[in-house]
Protein backbone atom coordinates (compact mmCIF):
# COMPACT_ATOMS: atom_id res chain seq x y z
CA UNK A 1 0.00 0.00 0.00
CA UNK A 2 1.37 3.42 -0.57
CA UNK A 3 1.00 6.24 1.54
CA UNK A 4 0.89 9.98 1.15
CA UNK A 5 1.28 12.01 4.40
CA UNK A 6 0.97 15.67 4.56
CA UNK A 7 3.01 17.92 6.90
CA UNK A 8 6.01 18.42 8.10
CA UNK A 9 6.08 18.69 12.29
CA UNK A 10 6.38 16.80 14.98
CA UNK A 11 3.29 15.24 14.35
CA UNK A 12 3.36 13.98 11.00
CA UNK A 13 7.08 12.64 11.94
CA UNK A 14 5.50 10.63 14.74
CA UNK A 15 2.72 9.38 12.22
CA UNK A 16 5.48 8.63 9.86
CA UNK A 17 7.59 6.44 11.95
CA UNK A 18 4.40 4.64 13.43
CA UNK A 19 2.97 4.25 9.31
CA UNK A 20 6.15 3.37 8.64
CA UNK A 21 6.25 -0.10 11.10
CA UNK A 22 2.77 -1.11 9.11
CA UNK A 23 3.66 -4.57 7.32
CA UNK A 24 0.88 -2.89 4.85
CA UNK A 25 3.14 -0.38 3.84
CA UNK A 26 4.59 -0.38 -0.06
CA UNK A 27 5.88 3.14 0.11
CA UNK A 28 5.67 6.39 2.52
CA UNK A 29 5.69 9.69 0.59
CA UNK A 30 5.79 12.96 3.12
CA UNK A 31 5.19 16.16 2.16
CA UNK A 32 6.64 18.60 2.67
CA UNK A 33 8.19 16.34 5.98
CA UNK A 34 11.47 17.05 7.47
CA UNK A 35 14.85 15.81 8.15
CA UNK A 36 13.61 13.43 10.52
CA UNK A 37 10.82 11.76 8.33
CA UNK A 38 13.15 10.68 5.84
CA UNK A 39 13.81 7.78 7.62
CA UNK A 40 10.75 5.89 7.71
CA UNK A 41 9.73 7.20 4.29
CA UNK A 42 10.65 10.09 1.22
CA UNK A 43 10.51 13.80 1.42
CA UNK A 44 8.30 15.27 -1.47
CA UNK A 45 7.25 18.88 -2.37
CA UNK A 46 4.20 19.17 -3.62
CA UNK A 47 2.02 21.91 -3.94
CA UNK A 48 -1.57 21.10 -2.45
CA UNK A 49 -3.54 24.03 -4.15
CA UNK A 50 -1.77 22.70 -7.61
CA UNK A 51 -4.26 20.08 -8.21
CA UNK A 52 -3.23 18.94 -12.02
CA UNK A 53 0.17 18.10 -10.35
CA UNK A 54 -1.01 16.80 -7.14
CA UNK A 55 -2.97 14.03 -9.31
CA UNK A 56 -0.43 13.46 -11.48
CA UNK A 57 1.78 12.31 -8.12
CA UNK A 58 -1.08 10.30 -6.97
CA UNK A 59 -1.44 8.38 -10.07
CA UNK A 60 2.03 8.02 -10.87
CA UNK A 61 3.14 6.97 -7.34
CA UNK A 62 0.43 4.78 -7.34
CA UNK A 63 -1.05 6.64 -3.79
CA UNK A 64 -3.80 4.34 -1.88
CA UNK A 65 -4.56 7.10 1.30
CA UNK A 66 -3.47 10.16 1.94
CA UNK A 67 -2.88 10.98 5.96
CA UNK A 68 -3.61 14.52 6.36
CA UNK A 69 -1.90 16.14 9.20
CA UNK A 70 -2.82 19.57 9.35
CA UNK A 71 -5.87 21.26 9.79
CA UNK A 72 -5.43 23.90 7.12
CA UNK A 73 -5.63 21.79 4.06
CA UNK A 74 -9.00 20.12 5.11
CA UNK A 75 -10.64 23.35 5.93
CA UNK A 76 -9.50 24.76 2.68
CA UNK A 77 -11.09 21.72 0.80
CA UNK A 78 -8.21 19.56 -0.31
CA UNK A 79 -10.39 16.11 0.78
CA UNK A 80 -13.32 17.60 -1.44
CA UNK A 81 -10.63 18.50 -4.48
CA UNK A 82 -9.20 14.76 -4.41
CA UNK A 83 -13.12 12.67 -3.99
CA UNK A 84 -14.28 14.72 -6.82
CA UNK A 85 -11.57 13.84 -9.57
CA UNK A 86 -13.23 10.54 -11.12
CA UNK A 87 -9.33 9.75 -11.85
CA UNK A 88 -8.81 9.42 -8.37
CA UNK A 89 -11.44 7.43 -7.18
CA UNK A 90 -8.97 4.90 -5.56
CA UNK A 91 -7.85 7.36 -3.14
CA UNK A 92 -8.67 7.16 0.53
CA UNK A 93 -8.15 10.59 2.22
CA UNK A 94 -7.87 9.79 6.34
CA UNK A 95 -9.40 13.82 7.23
CA UNK A 96 -12.85 15.20 7.10
CA UNK A 97 -14.50 16.80 3.89
CA UNK A 98 -14.54 20.74 3.90
CA UNK A 99 -18.19 20.51 5.09
CA UNK A 100 -16.88 18.42 8.43
CA UNK A 101 -13.53 20.37 8.61
CA UNK A 102 -16.11 23.35 9.75
CA UNK A 103 -15.91 21.90 12.83
CA UNK A 104 -12.45 22.87 13.80
CA UNK A 105 -12.45 25.64 11.25
CA UNK A 106 -15.92 27.71 12.66
CA UNK A 107 -16.30 27.83 16.51
CA UNK A 108 -19.80 29.28 15.83
CA UNK A 109 -20.47 26.30 13.75
CA UNK A 110 -19.11 24.10 16.58
CA UNK A 111 -21.00 25.31 19.24
CA UNK A 112 -24.27 25.18 17.39
CA UNK A 113 -23.86 21.89 16.18
CA UNK A 114 -22.93 20.96 19.58
CA UNK A 115 -26.16 22.74 21.17
CA UNK A 116 -27.98 20.87 18.51
CA UNK A 117 -26.79 17.16 19.78
CA UNK A 118 -27.07 17.96 23.13
CA UNK A 119 -23.17 17.66 23.60
CA UNK A 120 -21.97 19.34 27.07
CA UNK A 121 -20.24 22.53 26.44
CA UNK A 122 -20.19 26.10 27.97
CA UNK A 123 -23.31 29.09 26.84
CA UNK A 124 -22.00 30.98 24.31
CA UNK A 125 -23.06 34.15 21.93
CA UNK A 126 -21.70 35.07 18.33
CA UNK A 127 -21.21 38.17 17.15
CA UNK A 128 -20.09 39.29 13.42
CA UNK A 129 -18.93 42.37 12.06
CA UNK A 130 -21.21 45.30 12.46
CA UNK A 131 -22.46 43.96 15.98
CA UNK A 132 -19.72 45.30 17.93
CA UNK A 133 -21.98 46.89 20.40
CA UNK A 134 -23.95 44.20 20.79
CA UNK A 135 -21.15 42.04 21.82
CA UNK A 136 -20.21 44.79 24.82
CA UNK A 137 -23.84 44.91 26.03
CA UNK A 138 -23.70 40.96 26.21
CA UNK A 139 -20.52 41.60 28.42
CA UNK A 140 -22.02 43.62 30.39
CA UNK A 141 -24.81 41.59 31.30
CA UNK A 142 -22.20 38.66 31.32
CA UNK A 143 -20.27 37.54 35.08
CA UNK A 144 -16.95 37.51 34.56
CA UNK A 145 -14.68 35.71 33.27
CA UNK A 146 -14.81 36.62 29.99
CA UNK A 147 -13.77 33.68 27.44
CA UNK A 148 -13.49 35.70 23.79
CA UNK A 149 -12.87 33.21 20.40
CA UNK A 150 -12.32 34.45 17.21
CA UNK A 151 -14.57 32.35 15.12
CA UNK A 152 -12.20 31.24 12.06
CA UNK A 153 -8.32 29.43 12.16
CA UNK A 154 -5.93 31.24 14.28
CA UNK A 155 -3.06 29.00 14.84
CA UNK A 156 -4.35 28.28 18.40
CA UNK A 157 -3.80 31.81 19.61
CA UNK A 158 -7.08 33.64 19.08
CA UNK A 159 -8.35 32.92 22.41
CA UNK A 160 -8.62 35.96 25.32
CA UNK A 161 -9.59 34.84 28.86
CA UNK A 162 -10.07 38.24 31.02
CA UNK A 163 -12.23 39.34 34.27
CA UNK A 164 -11.72 42.93 32.72
CA UNK A 165 -14.39 44.61 31.26
CA UNK A 166 -12.81 47.11 29.33
CA UNK A 167 -10.04 44.81 28.32
CA UNK A 168 -12.93 41.99 27.10
CA UNK A 169 -14.50 45.64 25.15
CA UNK A 170 -10.95 46.03 23.98
CA UNK A 171 -10.29 42.97 22.63
CA UNK A 172 -13.82 43.25 20.64
CA UNK A 173 -13.13 45.98 19.08
CA UNK A 174 -9.63 44.77 18.15
CA UNK A 175 -11.29 41.31 16.27
CA UNK A 176 -14.59 42.73 14.93
CA UNK A 177 -13.04 46.16 13.59
CA UNK A 178 -9.59 46.19 14.12
CA UNK A 179 -8.41 43.46 11.97
CA UNK A 180 -6.89 41.13 14.98
CA UNK A 181 -6.98 37.79 13.74
CA UNK A 182 -7.78 38.61 10.08
CA UNK A 183 -10.72 37.11 8.57
CA UNK A 184 -10.64 34.54 11.25
CA UNK A 185 -11.48 37.45 14.01
CA UNK A 186 -14.44 38.70 11.98
CA UNK A 187 -16.36 36.84 13.66
CA UNK A 188 -16.24 35.96 17.61
CA UNK A 189 -17.67 33.55 20.06
CA UNK A 190 -18.23 34.64 23.71
CA UNK A 191 -18.50 31.89 25.52
CA UNK A 192 -19.50 30.77 29.81
CA UNK A 193 -16.38 30.34 31.55
CA UNK A 194 -15.48 27.26 33.00
CA UNK A 195 -12.93 26.32 36.07
CA UNK A 196 -11.55 22.60 35.85
CA UNK A 197 -8.51 21.21 34.33
CA UNK A 198 -8.39 20.12 30.19
CA UNK A 199 -7.85 17.27 28.75
CA UNK A 200 -7.02 16.29 24.80
CA UNK A 201 -9.17 13.38 23.48
CA UNK A 202 -9.25 11.37 20.36
CA UNK A 203 -11.21 9.12 18.32
CA UNK A 204 -10.72 7.70 14.64
CA UNK A 205 -13.82 7.08 12.42
CA UNK A 206 -14.98 6.26 9.04
CA UNK A 207 -18.27 8.00 9.65
CA UNK A 208 -20.38 5.15 10.74
CA UNK A 209 -18.53 3.71 13.59
CA UNK A 210 -15.21 4.87 15.92
CA UNK A 211 -12.63 3.71 17.70
CA UNK A 212 -11.54 5.93 20.74
CA UNK A 213 -7.89 6.69 20.87
CA UNK A 214 -5.42 6.87 24.18
CA UNK A 215 -6.09 10.72 25.96
CA UNK A 216 -3.12 13.08 26.68
CA UNK A 217 -2.49 16.24 28.31
CA UNK A 218 -0.75 19.19 26.75
CA UNK A 219 0.99 21.83 28.44
CA UNK A 220 0.43 25.70 26.15
CA UNK A 221 1.59 27.92 28.15
CA UNK A 222 5.69 28.84 27.78
CA UNK A 223 6.37 28.94 31.32
CA UNK A 224 6.85 26.67 34.31
CA UNK A 225 3.49 26.67 35.93
CA UNK A 226 1.82 27.40 33.38
CA UNK A 227 2.41 30.66 32.85
CA UNK A 228 3.49 33.47 29.87
CA UNK A 229 1.56 32.99 26.41
CA UNK A 230 -0.04 30.21 24.65
CA UNK A 231 2.38 27.87 22.41
CA UNK A 232 1.56 25.11 20.12
CA UNK A 233 1.98 22.87 22.94
CA UNK A 234 5.55 22.81 24.96
CA UNK A 235 4.83 18.84 26.39
CA UNK A 236 2.30 16.02 26.96
CA UNK A 237 1.26 12.82 29.10
CA UNK A 238 -0.51 9.87 28.61
CA UNK A 239 -2.41 8.42 29.62
CA UNK A 240 -3.89 11.07 32.08
CA UNK A 241 -4.76 10.35 35.86
CA UNK A 242 -7.66 12.69 36.16
CA UNK A 243 -9.37 10.91 32.77
CA UNK A 244 -9.75 7.93 34.44
CA UNK A 245 -11.94 4.68 33.12
CA UNK A 246 -15.51 6.69 34.22
CA UNK A 247 -14.86 9.68 33.06
CA UNK A 248 -14.06 8.49 29.73
CA UNK A 249 -16.63 6.14 29.57
CA UNK A 250 -19.14 9.33 30.05
CA UNK A 251 -16.31 11.21 27.44
CA UNK A 252 -17.91 8.00 24.97
CA UNK A 253 -21.40 7.93 25.77
CA UNK A 254 -22.11 11.81 25.83
CA UNK A 255 -19.21 13.39 23.52
CA UNK A 256 -17.65 10.51 21.11
CA UNK A 257 -20.82 8.76 20.08
CA UNK A 258 -23.73 11.76 20.10
CA UNK A 259 -20.88 13.68 17.63
CA UNK A 260 -20.37 11.18 15.15
CA UNK A 261 -24.33 10.49 15.46
CA UNK A 262 -24.79 13.99 14.70
CA UNK A 263 -22.90 14.60 11.66
CA UNK A 264 -24.62 11.70 10.17
CA UNK A 265 -27.53 12.99 11.27
CA UNK A 266 -26.51 16.62 9.62
CA UNK A 267 -25.48 15.03 6.40
CA UNK A 268 -21.97 15.83 7.02
CA UNK A 269 -19.61 12.64 5.78
CA UNK A 270 -16.63 12.34 8.11
CA UNK A 271 -13.86 9.97 7.93
CA UNK A 272 -10.41 10.45 9.68
CA UNK A 273 -8.78 11.65 13.18
CA UNK A 274 -11.44 14.08 15.64
CA UNK A 275 -9.82 15.81 18.65
CA UNK A 276 -12.09 16.85 21.75
CA UNK A 277 -10.36 19.21 23.54
CA UNK A 278 -12.76 18.87 26.99
CA UNK A 279 -12.89 20.56 30.10
CA UNK A 280 -12.90 18.22 33.42
CA UNK A 281 -15.69 20.22 35.30
CA UNK A 282 -15.82 18.19 38.92
CA UNK A 283 -15.77 15.09 36.68
CA UNK A 284 -17.97 16.07 34.31
CA UNK A 285 -16.63 16.36 30.49
CA UNK A 286 -17.60 19.77 28.66
CA UNK A 287 -16.20 20.06 24.86
CA UNK A 288 -14.41 23.49 24.79
CA UNK A 289 -13.17 22.55 20.91
CA UNK A 290 -13.06 20.26 18.44
CA UNK A 291 -9.91 19.76 15.77
CA UNK A 292 -10.19 17.68 12.32
CA UNK A 293 -7.12 15.78 13.35
CA UNK A 294 -4.72 14.87 15.48
CA UNK A 295 -2.94 16.96 18.16
CA UNK A 296 0.84 18.06 18.58
CA UNK A 297 2.51 17.57 20.53
CA UNK A 298 -0.15 15.07 21.99
CA UNK A 299 0.23 12.81 19.01
CA UNK A 300 4.02 12.34 19.97
CA UNK A 301 2.84 10.87 23.00
CA UNK A 302 -0.06 8.59 21.94
CA UNK A 303 1.43 7.15 18.76
CA UNK A 304 3.92 5.58 21.10
CA UNK A 305 1.37 3.65 23.18
CA UNK A 306 -0.66 2.38 20.20
CA UNK A 307 0.50 -1.31 19.63
CA UNK A 308 -1.58 -1.72 17.17
CA UNK A 309 -1.10 -1.07 13.26
CA UNK A 310 -2.15 2.52 12.44
CA UNK A 311 -2.55 1.36 8.57
CA UNK A 312 -4.34 -1.11 9.40
CA UNK A 313 -7.20 1.39 10.68
CA UNK A 314 -6.65 3.34 8.03
CA UNK A 315 -7.33 0.66 5.59
CA UNK A 316 -10.36 -0.67 7.84
CA UNK A 317 -11.56 4.04 6.87
CA UNK A 318 -10.80 2.83 3.61
CA UNK A 319 -13.02 -0.41 3.07
CA UNK A 320 -15.51 0.66 5.71
CA UNK A 321 -14.70 -2.09 8.26
CA UNK A 322 -13.14 0.22 11.41
CA UNK A 323 -15.48 -1.48 13.58
CA UNK A 324 -13.87 -4.91 13.02
CA UNK A 325 -10.58 -3.05 13.55
CA UNK A 326 -8.29 -3.17 17.26
CA UNK A 327 -7.35 -0.72 19.03
CA UNK A 328 -4.27 -1.86 21.31
CA UNK A 329 -2.81 0.51 24.00
CA UNK A 330 0.57 0.05 26.29
CA UNK A 331 -0.76 0.76 29.98
CA UNK A 332 3.02 2.44 30.38
CA UNK A 333 3.36 5.54 30.42
CA UNK A 334 4.81 8.15 28.28
CA UNK A 335 5.88 11.69 28.37
CA UNK A 336 6.70 14.17 25.76
CA UNK A 337 8.81 17.00 26.89
CA UNK A 338 9.15 19.94 23.47
CA UNK A 339 12.68 21.50 23.13
CA UNK A 340 11.91 25.17 21.59
CA UNK A 341 14.07 28.11 21.15
CA UNK A 342 14.36 30.62 23.51
CA UNK A 343 12.31 33.56 22.94
CA UNK A 344 9.33 31.19 21.36
CA UNK A 345 6.40 32.15 20.76
CA UNK A 346 7.27 35.30 19.60
CA UNK A 347 10.90 36.08 18.45
CA UNK A 348 14.05 33.50 17.96
CA UNK A 349 17.18 32.75 16.40
CA UNK A 350 17.35 30.01 14.05
CA UNK A 351 20.55 28.19 12.25
CA UNK A 352 22.21 26.64 15.39
CA UNK A 353 23.57 23.01 14.88
CA UNK A 354 21.66 20.70 17.19
CA UNK A 355 23.68 18.18 18.68
CA UNK A 356 23.69 15.14 20.62
CA UNK A 357 20.78 13.05 19.50
CA UNK A 358 22.56 9.78 18.59
CA UNK A 359 23.15 9.48 22.09
CA UNK A 360 19.39 9.32 23.23
CA UNK A 361 18.70 5.89 23.99
CA UNK A 362 15.63 5.62 26.05
CA UNK A 363 13.38 8.28 24.15
CA UNK A 364 12.17 8.42 20.89
CA UNK A 365 12.71 12.02 19.30
CA UNK A 366 10.55 13.45 16.61
CA UNK A 367 11.70 16.24 14.68
CA UNK A 368 9.58 19.35 14.01
CA UNK A 369 11.74 23.08 13.58
CA UNK A 370 14.56 21.47 11.91
CA UNK A 371 16.76 21.67 8.64
CA UNK A 372 19.30 19.97 7.26
CA UNK A 373 22.35 22.27 6.05
CA UNK A 374 25.11 20.17 4.42
CA UNK A 375 25.67 17.56 6.99
CA UNK A 376 24.32 19.27 10.03
CA UNK A 377 20.85 19.34 11.06
CA UNK A 378 20.37 22.70 12.21
CA UNK A 379 16.87 24.72 14.53
CA UNK A 380 14.62 25.96 11.86
CA UNK A 381 11.28 26.79 14.00
CA UNK A 382 10.09 27.88 17.10
CA UNK A 383 9.64 23.83 18.67
CA UNK A 384 12.65 21.73 17.35
CA UNK A 385 12.35 18.87 18.98
CA UNK A 386 9.90 16.22 20.73
CA UNK A 387 11.20 13.84 23.32
CA UNK A 388 9.33 11.03 23.85
CA UNK A 389 9.64 8.82 27.17
CA UNK A 390 8.32 5.52 28.62
CA UNK A 391 8.07 4.67 32.28
CA UNK A 392 5.86 2.17 34.16
CA UNK A 393 4.53 5.21 36.13
CA UNK A 394 4.37 8.99 35.69
CA UNK A 395 7.61 9.60 37.52
CA UNK A 396 9.86 7.31 35.69
CA UNK A 397 8.47 8.42 32.69
CA UNK A 398 9.16 12.37 33.29
CA UNK A 399 12.81 11.25 34.60
CA UNK A 400 13.48 9.65 31.58
CA UNK A 401 12.06 12.24 28.91
CA UNK A 402 14.02 14.53 30.82
CA UNK A 403 17.08 12.98 31.13
CA UNK A 404 17.09 12.22 27.13
CA UNK A 405 16.25 15.86 26.82
CA UNK A 406 19.62 17.07 28.71
CA UNK A 407 21.32 15.34 25.91
CA UNK A 408 20.35 17.47 23.34
CA UNK A 409 21.84 20.36 22.68
CA UNK A 410 21.31 23.62 20.53
CA UNK A 411 22.22 27.78 21.13
CA UNK A 412 19.28 28.57 22.97
CA UNK A 413 17.66 25.52 23.77
CA UNK A 414 14.52 26.22 26.04
CA UNK A 415 12.19 23.26 27.57
CA UNK A 416 9.24 23.28 30.32
CA UNK A 417 10.82 21.20 33.49
CA UNK A 418 7.63 20.96 34.75
CA UNK A 419 5.71 19.05 32.58
CA UNK A 420 3.48 15.97 34.21
CA UNK A 421 4.54 17.83 37.75
CA UNK A 422 1.02 18.68 38.50
CA UNK A 423 -0.40 15.46 37.88
CA UNK A 424 1.67 13.21 40.23
CA UNK A 425 -0.17 11.69 43.02
CA UNK A 426 -3.78 12.76 41.24
CA UNK A 427 -5.24 9.40 40.95
CA UNK A 428 -9.09 10.23 40.07
CA UNK A 429 -11.23 12.73 38.42
CA UNK A 430 -11.49 14.50 41.38
CA UNK A 431 -8.90 15.15 42.71
CA UNK A 432 -7.08 17.52 40.53
CA UNK A 433 -5.96 20.64 40.35
CA UNK A 434 -8.08 23.37 38.82
CA UNK A 435 -6.27 25.41 35.60
CA UNK A 436 -8.90 27.79 34.63
CA UNK A 437 -9.73 28.24 30.74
Amino acid sequence: MNVLLIGGGGREHAMAWKIAQSSLLDELYVSPGNPGTVRHGRNVALDLNDHKKLRAFLLEKRIQIVVVGPEAPLVDGLHDRISEDPQLAGVTVIGPKKSGARLEGSKDFAKEFMFRHNIPTAAHRSFGKGELKAAIEHIERSPAPYVIKADGLASGKGVVITSDKKEAASVLKDMLEGGRFGAAGERVVIEQFLKGIEVSTFLITDGESFKMLPPAKDYKRIGVGDTGPNTGGMGAVSPVPFADKDFMQKVHDRVAAPTIRGLKKDGIPYSGFLFMGLMNVNGEPYVIEYNVRLGDPETQAILPRLRSDLLDLFEGIASGTLSERHVDVDDRTAVTIVLANAGYPENFATGNPVIGLELVREAYVFQSGTAQKDDRLVTSGGRVLSVTSFGKDLEQAILAAQRSAALIEFEGKYLRSDIGFDLVKQPSTRSAPPVAR
